[in-house]
C-alpha cells in the first residue's frame, strides 16, 4: 500500500537504481527514477518530489552540481535531499551539505538501516500522508496570517516575513492540524529528525522566533505538554 511520498531515485547505474527502487517500494513509497543529474532536474520540477536520494559520481553533470541547481527552484525548498555515495572524505561531505543537501549517506548501506534514515528524514513533513485523503490547500488564512505552502511564504497584515527553512518547517508543522498540541518530542522527531547535535533550548528558540514573526497569541504553550497554533 502506497503511503503517498514521493521519492526520486538518482544513479547513473541501472542495477543500483532497480535495487533502490525495489526496497524503497515494498515500504510503499511511490518511487521514481532518473539516470543523470540533467533528468533529476527536469523530474524533479515536474513531480515536486519529498525526498530525492542522490547519487554523487554521475557523468555529465555530478551530484554536487545537481543539488545547487534544484535548490534553485523555489517550489522544490521543502523536497529533502540526500546524497548516497560511495565517497567519505569528508571535503565532499561538507561540499555536499553547501549545495544545499539534508544528509549524507556512505555506501554500501544495508536496506533496513538506508529505510530507516529516509523514514527519520521525512518526519519533517509531519504526519504520514494519505493519498486517499484530500491534500491541504495550498493557500491558508489564520486571520492576519497568510501561508502560501507552495511559494515557501509568509504574509502578516499583507506583509511578507522571511522565514528560514526550519521556521517554515515549524510553522508548516503547527498549522497542519491547528487545534492539535504537538509535543516536544514530535516537534522535534517532525523537524530536526536525525539531526544529533541540537541543543535542548532549540525548540523553545524557534518557537519564540515564530512569536516575534507571527505574534505571542499565534503560538499557545500548553505547559507540560506542547505547543499548539491558535
Amino acid at each position: 500500500m502506497e503511503n503517498g511520498y514521493k521519492i526520486l531515485v538518482v544513479d547513473d547505474e541501472p542495477d543500483i537504481l532497480e535495487f533502490l527502487s525495489y526496497n524503497l517500494r515494498k515500504q510503499g513509497f511511490q518511487v521514481f527514477q532518473a539516470d543523470s543529474g540533467k533528468t533529476a532536474i527536469s523530474l524533479a520540477h515536474e513531480l515536486l518530489p519529498h525526498l530525492i536520494l542522490l547519487d554523487i559520481m554521475m557523468p555529465d553533470m555530478d551530484g554536487i552540481e545537481t543539488c545547487s541547481l534544484i535548490r534553485e527552484n523555489p517550489k522544490l525548498n521543502q523536497t529533502i535531499i540526500a546524497f548516497l555515495s560511495a565517497r567519505s572524505e569528508d571535503y565532499t561531505q561538507i561540499a555536499g551539505f553547501s549545495a544545499g543537501a539534508d544528509d549524507y549517506i556512505t555506501k554500501p548501506v544495508k536496506p533496513k538501516v538506508l529505510i530507516s534514515r529516509i523514514n527519520a528524514l521525512l518526519r519533517r513533513f509531519g504526519p504520514t500522508i494519505n493519498p486517499n485523503e484530500k491534500m491541504a490547500p495550498v493557500l491558508q488564512e489564520f486571520g492576519n496570517v497568510t501561508i502560501d505552502y507552495e511559494k515557501y511564504m509568509v504574509k502578516v497584515d499583507k506583509t511578507e516575513i522571511f522565514m528560514t527553512k526550519k521556521e517554515f518547517g515549524l510553522l508548516q508543522l503547527l498549522t497542519s492540524r491547528p487545534s492539535k498540541v504537538f509535543t516536544r518530542e514530535e516537534i522535534f522527531d517532525h523537524i530536526w529528525g536525525s539531526e544529533t547535535f541540537v541543543g535542548d533550548r532549540t525548540i523553545d528558540v524557534y518557537i519564540c522566533k515564530l512569536r516575534d514573526k507571527l505574534g505571542e497569541a499565534r503560538i499557545k504553550t500548553i505547559k507540560g505538554v506542547g505547543y499548539r497554533f491558535e
